[in-house]
């Protein structure tokens, strides 16, 4: 049997791009500072050597006028011989402290880059250290929702059992009859707490990517056709009218039938539960582009923009006084659809309606 996970840590992946673009920041940020200072700096020795020269002009200007007329050629030539000799050792001076200068800022670019690649590695090595005890302690976490879940789970087993066994005996009369409603209540409440179980787990899964499938090539049409089936009743029980429509003969795909069934009852479930008596619901599957699209649009009330953003959050509900789910049911779907290589979506407008849909992958020619 062939299982399928999802990308191994995709968290510490988006981590690891999101340290790699901060750090790449911070280097154009510090290069960009350190261009400005030495610019500054260099601005600052440029004015400085800018009024000397001023100064210097200013003084030989002064002490040429004084010598006019007083000096010999012999004298004259002797003074401009010795401001030759000046200028060139000036010109000497400066490169030499131009050279000391570039050498020193070397110097400091290979301490501080030095200081830098320490203080990452550092980084890196708590980093990792941080990752095995996060590693221990989801090891840990999973163990224990496992054997929780497995225990859990057969003690359910048990109470809908013996609620079974309780609504077949009950007797025909007052008390047997509320007694078939009681063992009836108590089967809705355990089914209930199984399914809340599954989510958690599934979450647990998602989380450490490593949500198991079960791909198989197949039509994807009779997802909607056991969709239909399954949900029909409760639709016309509350009311609603509930469509499908298929764009297709066949429609091939590789997929876990079980694990894609569960997206669409989550989206049937809730456009069901958000469209009041009188209202209508579409599931539709068709092919696009590459893909096999599967849409769920129901008339109810819509959702409002900045919540559409949060749909797909884990916890998140439309009505904060509803509390008959935990608001796990998206976030599982997405990592459910996004294993398979798809992509899970919502369209919505205010007062007319929502429309979620969700791609998988069509089969190749060579797949089907």
């Amino acid at each position: 049997m062939a299982n399928k996970d999802l990308k191994e840590h995709p968290q510490r992946d988006h981590t690891d791009e999101g340290l790699r673009v901060e750090r790449e920041k911070s280097d154009s940020e510090y290069a960009r500072r350190q261009a400005a200072i030495e610019e500054g700096s260099d601005a600052a020795i440029d004015k400085a050597r800018e009024l000397a020269d001023e100064s210097l002009r200013t003084a030989r200007d002064n002490a040429d006028a004084r010598l006019a007329g007083r000096g010999t050629p012999k004298e004259q030539g002797a003074v401009l011989q010795e401001r030759a000799h000046e200028d060139a050792a000036l010109q000497g001076e400066r490169a030499t402290a131009d050279a000391e200068l570039r050498d020193e800022r070397e110097d400091r670019m290979r301490a501080l880059s030095a200081l830098l690649h320490l203080e990452r590695a550092e980084t890196d090595t708590r980093l990792l250290v941080e990752r095995a005890h996060a590693d221990e302690g989801l090891a840990t976490r999973d163990e224990f929702m496992g054997m929780v879940s497995h225990d859990l789970r057969t003690l359910l087993g048990g109470i809908a059992l013996q609620s079974a066994l309780l609504k077949r005996h009950a007797a025909d009369d007052d008390v047997g009859r509320r007694t078939a409603q009681a063992a009836e209540k108590l089967q809705r409440f355990t089914a209930r707490m199984n399914r809340l179980i599954g989510d958690l787990v599934d979450v647990a899964s998602i989380e450490a990517g490593r949500i198991r499938l079960t791909p198989a090539l197949q039509d994807a049409t009779a997802l909607v056709r056991d969709s239909l089936e399954a949900f029909q009743p409760l639709a016309s029980a509350q009311g609603l009218l509930l469509e499908a429509e298929i764009r297709g003969n066949t429609l091939m795909a590789k997929f876990d039938h079980e694990r894609v069934l569960q997206v669409l009852a989550n989206l049937l479930s809730n456009a069901i539960k958000f469209t009041e008596a009188g209202g209508r619901i579409s599931l539709r599957v068709e092919p696009v582009a590459q893909d096999v699209r599967f849409s769920v649009t129901d008339s109810g009330a819509g959702i409002a923009s900045p919540q559409l953003e949060h749909v797909f959050e884990r916890f998140w509900q439309a009505r904060t006084e509803d509390r008959r789910g935990l608001g796990l049911g998206l976030y599982i779907s997405r990592g459910i659809v996004e294993a398979h290589g798809g992509k899970l979506w919502a369209e919505s407008e205010p007062g007319r309606g929502s429309t979620f849909a969700f791609t998988l992958p069509a089969a190749t020619d060579s797949e089907a």
